[in-house]
């Protein structure tokens, strides 16, 4: 017999957050548990995701979760379908900035990134968790996704992804992308363009949104803005049912792919 938690009369939505732990990932979770959702707040080391969803309280459940394993991605999966049998949000928000020495600069790691003399190990391991990740715990969470009746999947990218902006001459951005971490979110939009358009006709909404350069130890907290400002627009997007899909956003509306 079906558990009485899985029933159609339990309303309370059920969300994922990738990478919630810390930074953003858990701005975002925090929020969506002050909004009623049981939130999932994923993380790599078990022991910081605890101690996140204790800090968020009542709603917040720690859960394991490295996107780069299979097996872990398969056992957080098993766990939510088991307590609460589906899924109605995941936010990809898991992602790193560099794979090198730990405590370099956002300007060290931009030069280690270059297209001429980038490391391809670096490459790797930062496309592993930015866009291989995505689609692997994506892929895994759809049949969960598919028992909601307004399913969202919110990627959080960067401005920093976009070919417009750093192709335009005289663009901040030109001189800070890399193949490692700006070209990985360029792949993680076309991700999100590629999910978008196959679960259109389920219904399912897949969202690119970009949170500012917010200080968060992705970029050793040199970033401009604040956890509250930069987390907004995810927010948004994420807490947003009836909404459009395929869209790349900013705090200040849509940007360009």
């Amino acid at each position: 017999m079906e558990n009485q938690k899985h029933s159609s009369d339990n309303v309370q939505p059920v969300a994922l957050v990738t990478g919630a732990n810390q930074g953003i990932g858990s701005e975002i979770a925090k929020t969506l548990a002050a909004n009623g959702y049981i939130v999932y707040v994923g993380s790599r080391n078990l022991t910081n995701g605890e101690k996140a969803a204790a800090r968020i309280g009542h709603n917040a459940k720690a859960v394991q979760l490295d996107i780069t394993k299979q097996e872990s991605i398969h056992a957080a999966i098993e766990r939510i379908t088991s307590e609460d049998g589906r899924l109605d949000l995941l936010v990809n928000n898991a992602g790193i900035g560099q794979a090198g020495e730990p405590g370099r600069t956002p300007e060290e790691a931009m030069a280690a990134g270059r297209a001429v003399n980038v490391s391809l190990d670096e490459v790797r391991t930062v496309w592993e968790t930015n866009v291989f990740g995505v689609i692997a715990i994506t892929q895994a969470a759809l049949p969960l996704l598919r028992k909601s009746p307004s399913a969202r999947i919110v990627n959080v990218s960067s401005g920093m992804g976009s070919l417009t902006w750093i192709t335009e001459p005289g663009s901040w951005a030109r001189d800070s992308f890399g193949l490692a971490y700006g070209a990985s979110k360029t792949a993680l939009n076309a991700v999100t363009v590629a999910f978008a358009l196959e679960l259109e006709k389920e219904n399912i909404k897949v969202n690119a949104v970009s949170p500012s350069y917010t200080a968060t130890a992705l970029n050793n907290f040199q970033g401009t803005d604040s956890l509250e400002v930069g987390s907004r627009e995810p927010i948004r997007v994420a807490l947003e049912t009836d909404g459009p899909t395929g869209t790349f956003t900013g705090h200040d509306g849509s940007l360009p792919w």
